[in-house]
């Protein structure tokens, strides 16, 4: 990294002696002030990139020295990224910290890997000179478009990738939440390490801790062998905390622990671990509301949003649905090596008109199915599409029929007739609309007894 300037601001001077070396061997440059008296002066001539700020400059340890030092530093020299240390310092003292503009908080003692990423990534994430990285998901889809604010939020996530910033994923459910999370991973340092996904709303209360941080044979009942956690796995890579808004108060806490700490303890063990994690963490809810109405931890919530990032809706970016719909049609064309429909002009227009709650994976699924359902076609008309609706096919207007009503196999044949019924005996097609293979079709025509004429 370029030589960028590190003001270290703080009384004790075996303190600043130790950041010195640490940051001077890193390539920093660095300047040092120990009495508040003379921050202003020490601004306006070093003119530093990021500032080390502790929070207590007395036998005082509230930290309203340091928060009224950052204050003065955010009027006088708006663009330095400050970093709150303190060796006293609750949780709460971060987030008062954290909304008067600091970027970040370390706690003494600090570990000396966490206090250099922390610096670079801020420098990364906020000096337009760093080159972006160039993000790329498994599946391309979730960055195809050329909405602006979608854009917006690429730029950003490419900015981000390169650093081991905290990153939280806002959006409604199905707009690529976690193929983005996982392509800002693969535009890591990390990338070439693990990515662990984690849905917390998955998770059951009971089983939280042996998930999140694993277990010893015998620490409970049923623990019949060691188990290892999420965190655990995750050394070295990245962790995503999918659906964390679901998480409850107590986990939270927990979390936050772990997340400070980068440590934790196996249960029926009382030995600390340690793991060198990233976070990334994403939501369809809005945290800050929850924060307000206090089902959401605040002190946890500005832990992982170092950089927060809004996925727009797709009603909201109505622009890229026919670059979307072309990307899927491209996707099954390759899958199931058949040639695809054309989509009518007036048809790519209607589709664009359409109300999506399922977002883009709402777009996706109906693709797929008129696609597999019109395979021999040449063109898919507005018609297609409304013929899938009425017939049932839509997953909004699935009817389940009420528990007990009927047996699950008397379920399947039904479903398995009404297939062949509607593709007129042909099987390929048949078994595509169920989502099974050929030979998957035809053992349980065979189990229900269904004559059928061998047709492909």
């Amino acid at each position: 990294m370029s030589k960028y300037k590190v003001l270290i601001i703080d009384d004790d001077r075996t303190v600043c002696q130790s950041l010195q070396f640490l940051l001077s061997k890193k390539n920093f440059e660095v300047d040092i002030v120990h009495y508040p008296t003379d921050v202003p002066e020490k601004l306006a001539g070093f003119q530093p990139h990021v500032v080390l700020l502790d929070m207590n400059f007395t036998i005082e340890t509230s930290g309203r020295q340091g928060l009224a030092l950052l204050k003065r530093i955010r009027e006088q020299h708006s663009s330095a990224l400050v970093i709150l240390m303190t060796g006293w310092a609750t949780v709460q003292l971060a987030v008062e910290g954290m909304k008067l503009g600091a970027k970040d908080f370390i706690a003494k003692p600090w570990d000396n890997k966490e206090m250099i990423s922390s610096i670079e990534s801020l420098i990364a994430i906020y000096n337009p000179e760093i080159k972006s990285a160039k993000l790329e998901p498994e599946d391309e889809y979730s960055i195809i478009g050329e909405d602006p604010a979608f854009l917006e939020v690429l730029e950003m996530a490419q900015r981000v990738a390169p650093t081991d910033a905290s990153v939280l994923i806002l959006g409604e459910s199905g707009t690529g939440k976690e193929l983005l999370a996982e392509a800002i991973h693969r535009g890591s340092k990390r990338k070439d390490n693990i990515f662990v996904k984690v849905n917390l709303g998955g998770i059951s209360d009971t089983l939280f801790e042996s998930e999140m941080f694993g277990h010893k044979k015998g620490s409970f009942t049923g623990a019949n062998a060691d188990r290892e956690g999420r965190f655990a796995k995750s050394h070295k890579g990245t962790i995503f905390l999918d659906e964390i808004g679901e998480l409850k108060m107590d986990h939270q806490v927990k979390l936050l622990r772990v997340l400070q700490e980068k440590s934790f303890e196996v249960l029926g063990s009382s030995q600390p671990v340690r793991s060198d994690f990233r976070v990334i963490s994403a939501s369809n809810k809005d945290l800050q509301e929850m924060v307000f109405d206090r089902e959401f931890r605040e002190d946890l919530f500005y832990r992982i949003n170092l950089i927060t990032l809004y996925l727009p809706s797709l009603n909201q970016r109505r622009g890229d649905i026919p670059a979307l719909v072309k990307h899927f049609s491209s996707k099954m064309r390759d899958l199931y090596q058949i040639d695809i429909p054309v989509f009518e002009s007036e048809t790519m227009q209607w589709l664009s008109a359409q109300n999506y709650k399922g977002n883009i994976r709402e777009l996706k699924n109906n693709i797929e199915r008129a696609i597999l359902l019109n395979i021999d076609k040449k063109i898919i008309t507005i018609n297609d599409f409304k013929n899938i609706q009425k017939s049932g096919q839509g997953s909004s207007l699935i009817k389940i029929p009420a528990v007990g009503s009927i047996k699950l196999d008397e379920m399947e044949e039904h479903m398995i007739r009404q297939a062949l019924t509607f593709h007129e005996d042909n099987i390929s097609k048949a078994a595509r609309s169920l989502g099974i293979t050929r030979s998957s079709l035809y053992r349980r025509l065979e189990k229900y007894n269904i004559p059928h004429e061998s047709q492909n």
